[in-house]
């Protein structure tokens, strides 16, 4: 198994869980960027048919995210790994993490990338958390931002029963795939 301290690992930043997602993915720091994720947020706002429609622009709470401390939506997540050659296929949860071929090809399925629901301050405060999963030489990689270091997976059965769990307290599951050239 790699040793994890040569595993790419951002750590998390106010709300920017999805900028450290994606960076965490791709194993790169600065594969994307606050200013990256801010000007594909803007360039889906100026490409919705019904921004006429929009009265007012607010300065913090943008339509696809918050401009201080990130908090991205999924419409971001899309458009910038569609930049990077890559989509996003949204797993079916009534299937269960037994239907997802963690032993696909890696030229195929980069990675897997989840949305999670968390509750802080006794449930005062509610919101979603993005975490990146990857296979990387052989071995599936927990990255999320919230871990001092990346947990490594002992195996794909360990994978699906970490998925099944967080689907289970609803988590959305998205695979992360290479575009067919």
């Amino acid at each position: 198994m790699e040793n994890s301290s040569q595993i790419y690992h951002e750590k998390q930043k106010l709300q920017f869980c999805l900028l450290h997602a994606l960076n965490n993915l791709f194993q790169e720091k600065d594969t994307f960027t606050r200013p990256n994720l801010n000007t594909v947020a803007e360039q889906l706002v100026l490409a919705d048919p019904n921004r006429e429609n929009q009265k007012w622009v607010p300065l913090i709470f943008k339509q696809h995210h918050n401009s201080i401390t990130g908090n991205y939506d999924i419409n971001v997540l899309i458009s910038a790994l569609k930049q990077k050659g890559k989509s996003v296929v949204w797993h079916d949860r009534r299937n269960g993490a037994s239907s997802i071929d963690l032993n696909k090809s890696e030229d195929v399925l980069m990675g897997i990338i989840l949305n999670i629901p968390i509750v802080k301050f006794r449930g005062l405060w509610k919101s979603r958390h993005w975490i990146a999963l990857r296979r990387i030489q052989g071995v599936w990689y927990n990255l999320d931002s919230d871990l001092n270091t990346p947990h490594a997976f002992k195996d794909t059965d360990e994978v699906k029963e970490f998925l099944d769990f967080v689907i289970g307290c609803g988590a959305e599951v998205l695979l992360v795939l290479h575009d067919k050239e």
